[in-house]
């Protein structure tokens, strides 16, 4: 995924833009960046790698080496930005978030011509940030230039420029898919992915753009450049699991949000009575436990922590790029409490269920140290596409999600035909898929959110959400 920060201001901005950037560090694993405007000697840039070690870790002497009354930075789980730009509209800092599905296609239009090129990185892939830029110095100024570039990506792109009269322009992609608020204190204004990363540093909440918005802000103000249009599709997994729990998107708070989702997961459950006999209710943490939370007050079954993670060493278990250094460093983390699982019937909640790795061997830890049976519950639906809009997983094709791959170990390439029931709990094939998924993972039960469940927790209509990972349905197309 990702997710940038920005600030103007009449001080330093170099503080809150390092502070505001390090709050978004759940967003991102592999490059980490900042660049600021300092009128006397222009603009500067600093990018790190940070697969192994935290950004604040890597940009400890930023203080040191860079200034300026107006900054940007962004974590990225792709290509080392901010990028500096020469061009005919100027020199500045450009970082975005997104994907680009048609990348090949528009690097060969700008190369038909025979005099552009691009940066080549490793295997000659072209940096996604670089070829944004292209596309806005096709136009006379930013905001025709970023809707221009908008317009013709096929994906998703969210933009934050730094120009060097140390004003920053921000773009909201044009559904909205991903958030971007305007916070002002007294010494400036500041945008951001996550809310909660500037309200830690004295600002308030003064605007959310619209989808497909553009705005301008300096120390003195916020100028809109292009209103927002008129539809929505922001990613609802933002609330399932990626978003942090602080942080509020359109007005809705991520944690109570989780509360929520929990209790009409357990509100299901009781109708169905799929939850007796449980002793415990506990969450794959750390994103599944505010879900467990709610289907805990939900169910009146206790909340528990039948296992801990280690995190002094390895905060996040996804860290290493290598998949089998990640799986083997999650169990590595879990440490178990034996009181709480020898001889009991446990349920657990986790965010979502991906490929079911790492689920697997939480499972078996968990008998391994004596639990009598262990039912999981995904807190969204599953999981039957690959995501066209966002980059949130590594995921590199539809198989690797262990609903697809169960399809069709089920029913071949005829089951994708019916992914509908597969996803419904109350079909032939929906049971069927659950019970396989069980067998391969050990699970004594399986359930997962409903769709409709998972839109009331939220609580925005279902026309202005991204559900695509779950129904399949382009929500881009009218």
């Amino acid at each position: 995924m990702g997710g940038f920060f920005g600030a103007a201001e009449r001080q330093d901005a170099i503080f809150d833009t390092f502070f505001g950037t390090d709050y978004h560090s759940h967003l991102g694993t592999r490059r980490g960046g900042m660049a600021s405007c300092n009128k006397e000697i222009g603009l500067q840039r600093d990018i790190h790698n940070i697969e192994n070690s935290p950004f604040r870790t890597k940009f400890e002497r930023i203080f040191e080496e860079m200034s300026g009354n107006s900054a940007i930075g962004c974590i990225s789980d792709s290509d080392p930005q901010p990028l500096l730009i020469r061009s005919a509209l100027g020199n500045y800092a450009i970082c975005t978030i997104g994907i680009i599905q048609n990348a090949d296609d528009l690097i060969e239009r700008f190369l038909s011509d025979g005099k552009s090129f691009f940066n080549a990185m490793t295997g000659g892939a072209v940096n996604a940030t670089e070829l944004i830029a292209a596309l806005i110095n096709t136009k006379q100024n930013f905001a025709d230039g970023i809707r221009f570039a908008q317009n013709e990506i096929e994906g998703t792109a969210s933009i934050l420029i730094l120009c060097d009269d140390g004003s920053i322009i921000a773009a909201r992609d044009l559904l909205g898919r991903l958030p971007i608020l305007v916070g002002k204190k007294e010494e400036g204004y500041c945008v951001s992915f996550e809310s909660f990363a500037y309200q830690k540093l004295g600002f308030e909440t003064v605007h959310e753009l619209g989808p497909g918005e553009i705005v301008r802000i300096t120390a003195d103000s916020c100028e809109t450049l292009i209103a927002p249009g008129d539809r929505m599709q922001i990613c609802a997994f933002l609330w399932s699991y990626y978003g942090y729990p602080n942080s509020n998107y359109e007005g809705v708070n991520v944690e109570t949000m989780r509360y929520r989702n929990g209790e009409i997961m357990a509100k299901n459950d009781a109708e169905l009575r799929n939850n007796v006999g449980v002793d415990y209710v506990g969450g794959v943490p750390d994103s599944g436990t505010p879900h467990a939370i709610g289907y805990a007050q939900g169910s009146g079954i206790p909340f528990a922590r039948p296992f801990i993670k280690y995190t002094p060493t390895w905060a996040r278990s996804f860290m290493p790029v290598n998949q089998t250094q990640r799986d083997q460093i999650a169990k590595m983390k879990q440490i178990p409490i034996h009181e709480l699982i020898e001889g009991k019937s446990l349920l657990f909640v986790d965010d979502s269920i991906v490929r079911g790795t790492q689920l697997r061997e939480t499972v078996e830890f968990l008998y391994e140290n004596g639990a009598k049976s262990v039912h999981m519950r995904s807190a969204c639906p599953p999981l039957m596409y690959g995501c066209k809009y966002l980059n949130f997983s590594r995921a590199k094709s539809e198989l690797e999600l262990i609903t697809r791959r169960t399809v069709i170990d089920l029913e071949g390439e005829e089951g994708l035909a019916h992914l509908d029931e597969y996803s419904d709990a109350s079909t032939e094939r929906g049971k069927a898929m659950r019970k396989a998924i069980c067998d391969k993972l050990h699970f004594s039960s399986l359930e997962f959110q409903t769709l409709e469940g998972i839109i009331e927790a939220i609580g925005i209509e279902p026309c202005k959400l991204c559900t695509y990972c779950w129904s399949g349905k382009d929500s881009s197309i009218e």
